[in-house]
C-alpha cells in the first residue's frame, strides 16, 4: 500500500508541482525588466553572434512558453512575450535555447545521443502501453516484456534529456554573465527561472522511471 501511495504521489503530485513552480517563476520574473534592456530576440542574437553562429535564425513562436531550439532548421524560436519582452525571464529562456544551439554546433555528445533516441522514444511512448495491456489481458508475459523494452527506450530518452537541459542552462548563465546581459544582482533571479524550468524535466524523468518500475514489478509478479 505504501509503495502505491509513493507511486501515485510521483505520478500526480510531482509533475503538477513542477509545472506550478515554473509558472510561478516565469510569471514573477517576466514582470521584472533586465538591466540591459535587451529583448529576448536581441539576447539570443547577441549570444549567437558572439559564438560565431550567424546561420542560426531567431524566430517568434506563437503561444506561451513555446520556446525551443529546432536543430532541423537551425532556428531558436521564442514565444512572443520573450521574443519582444525585456524581462529577466525572457533573457534567461532565450539564453537557454541558444545554449541548445551551441550544443548542436559543438556536437555535444548527450544532445547527439538524444537525437538518435527520438525514433525509439516516439515508438516507446506511443506503443508500449498498448503492448503491455494486451499482454496483461491475454496473459502473455513475453508481450508484457516487449512493452517494457519499448517503454525503457522512452525512459532512457527522458534520462538523457536531463544532462542536455542542465548543460544548456549552465551555458546560458555563462553567456549572460560574460556578455554583461545581466548584472550581479540579477544572477540569482536568472538562476531561479532556469532551475524552475529544469525541474520540469526532472519531474518528467521521475514519472517515467516510476511507470517503468511499476510494470517491471508486474512482469516479475506474473512470472512467479
Amino acid at each position: 500500500m505504501g509503495l502505491y501511495l509513493i507511486y501515485f504521489a510521483i505520478l500526480l503530485i510531482v509533475p503538477l508541482w513542477a509545472q506550478s513552480r515554473v509558472k510561478r517563476a516565469y510569471k514573477k520574473y517576466s514582470k521584472v525588466p533586465s538591466s540591459s534592456g535587451l529583448t529576448g530576440a536581441e539576447v539570443a542574437t547577441r549570444i549567437l553572434h558572439d559564438n560565431g553562429m550567424y546561420d542560426v535564425r531567431v524566430e517568434e513562436s506563437r503561444g506561451v512558453l513555446t520556446d525551443h531550439y529546432d536543430p532541423r532548421s537551425k532556428s531558436v524560436r521564442l514565444s512572443s512575450q520573450n521574443f519582444h519582452g525585456t524581462s529577466i525571464a525572457g533573457a534567461a529562456i532565450a539564453a537557454h535555447e541558444v545554449g541548445h544551439a551551441i550544443q548542436d554546433e559543438q556536437a555535444y555528445a548527450f544532445l547527439r545521443f538524444r537525437h538518435a533516441l527520438v525514433p525509439i522514444a516516439s515508438l516507446g511512448s506511443n506503443m508500449s502501453f498498448f503492448i503491455i495491456f494486451a499482454g496483461l489481458i491475454f496473459g502473455l508475459n513475453n508481450l508484457i516484456l516487449l512493452g517494457i523494452i519499448f517503454m525503457a527506450g522512452a525512459v532512457l530518452f527522458q534520462l538523457v534529456t536531463l544532462p542536455v537541459e542542465f548543460d544548456a542552462s549552465n551555458r546560458a548563465m555563462d553567456q549572460v554573465i560574460s556578455l554583461g546581459i545581466i548584472n550581479n544582482n540579477e544572477e540569482r533571479e536568472t538562476k531561479r527561472v532556469l532551475n524552475a524550468a529544469a525541474f520540469t524535466y526532472v519531474a518528467a524523468a521521475a514519472v517515467a522511471v516510476a511507470e517503468l518500475a511499476r510494470f517491471i514489478l508486474i512482469y516479475l509478479g506474473n512470472r512467479e
